[in-house]
């Protein structure tokens, strides 16, 4: 149950992350929205508390296992690929280019998540 809620979760923010994206290509306003800004850090947060607890319950720690040590610093630079595409971006260009890299990385992670490999497509 605990791993479909990470799976569940992970698609969720994955789905917010690509039509926040669009929106912000697109210079919509809905992207301002208060429930725009609130329900992905809900969900983030449920997607975090179940991978600590997965972590917790299986004794699969990041730096003991490479995979997973690979699967949280993927995560690290898709946070701030995702920080620079819908905040910190000054240029439209770079928003766009960094929400397309974040893209690239959340498929490396579950790749990662699926083979337990660092590399996944070696």
């Amino acid at each position: 149950m605990l791993k479909v809620i990470h799976v569940t979760a992970a698609a969720v923010s994955y789905a917010l992350f690509v039509v926040r994206g669009i929106w912000m290509i697109n210079g919509s306003p809905r992207l301002g929205e208060r429930w725009v800004r609130i329900v992905p850090h809900i969900n983030d947060t449920l997607l975090l508390a179940a991978a600590i607890w997965m972590t917790l319950l299986l004794h699969q720690y990041p730096g003991s296992h490479a995979w997973l040590t690979a699967k949280v610093a993927g995560l690290l630079v898709y946070v701030g690929l995702g920080m620079v595409a819908l905040k910190r971006g000054r240029m439209r260009r770079a928003r766009i280019a960094a929400w397309l890299a974040a893209q690239a990385v959340f498929f490396y992670i579950v790749a990662v998540a699926l083979t337990r490999n660092p590399l996944p497509w070696f």
